[in-house]
């Protein structure tokens, strides 16, 4: 993680960003955040995460702080040439003077960044293993909010049972990971759910049917069953940190041949071609 943060206006150390108790990210979890990959110093996809940021802002009612071209440039401030980064900012309604759950009249919302290494899934013999769980979280999934405890919890289980995520259902039906999108290859055909309020909409989900589409590789967005999802000859999970992972066990069960399949290493493959490209 890089030492230097920034915070309100300011770039300092991290051990010097400080925010009040009565922030009302800290008390109610109101805020947003977005997570943005950076290859070689170079932001990925800025525009559609900025997108994204004003979707869930204007979800949660808040104007965002600075215009697109103020968020590149304080980005990419933080950024070192040559590194591949993962940048998470966060902002929040703001310290109010009081404990009360409605809005704040004039309160200046809270803004913050820091930068991490990144490290992605990058064996193409190796496979990971996880679990499926009830989806137990809001039906407002398609706003990345920082109230996160739910996904939290779940991604926990996961854990604690050996597993990389808990993929989930609702309703017998396949919604998205703890802290991921899901894919699976189904009769040859690659699969994820439909955007809706019960899924996150990945940029990485969005950039692996781009490239499917390009490459001709057969691809479809519609409903997963549990039983569907159980035939499965692939299941990957994707998000900006974590790229496309191959899950070659879920709930203790063989998925396909035990290793990454054919269509992960295909797309694999290109998905690195296509950051090399960016860089």
């Amino acid at each position: 993680m890089n030492d230097i943060v920034y915070l309100n206006g300011e770039y300092l150390p991290l051990s010097e960003a400080k925010i009040s108790v009565m922030d009302r990210g800290f008390l109610f979890g109101d805020g947003v955040y977005e997570v943005i990959p950076a290859y070689s110093g170079k932001l990925f996809r800025l525009g559609n995460h900025l997108e994204r940021l004003d979707n869930s802002l204007k979800a949660i009612r808040l104007q965002n702080p600075h215009s697109h071209e103020q968020w590149r440039e304080l980005l990419t401030k933080l950024l070192k040439e040559g590194i591949d980064q993962s940048v998470y900012l966060q902002i929040t309604r703001g310290a109010a003077p009081k404990r009360d759950h409605a809005f704040p009249k004039e309160v200046n919302p809270t803004v913050f960044v820091m930068v991490s290494n990144i490290n992605p899934h990058t064996d193409e013999g190796v496979g990971l293993k996880a679990i499926s769980m009830e989806d137990s979280r809001w039906k407002l999934c398609d706003t990345k909010a920082i109230t996160l405890l739910a996904n939290v919890l779940l991604r926990q289980a996961a854990v604690d049972n050996g597993c990389v995520e808990a993929i989930l259902f609702k309703e017998g039906y396949l919604t998205e990971g703890a802290a991921s999108n899901v894919f699976a290859v189904i009769d040859g055909v690659l699969m994820t759910p439909p955007k809706s309020p019960a899924i996150l909409p990945g940029i990485t989900r969005d950039v692996i049917l781009e490239i499917a589409r390009k490459n001709n590789i057969p691809c479809s967005e519609q409903a997963i069953s549990v039983d569907e999802l159980k035939k499965a000859s692939e299941i990957w999970i994707t998000s900006s940190t974590r790229e496309i992972i191959p899950i070659v066990d879920l709930d203790g069960k063989t998925v396909g041949t035990g290793k990454p399949g054919e269509v992960w290493k295909a797309l694999f493959k290109l998905f690195q071609a296509h950051k090399q490209s960016l860089a």
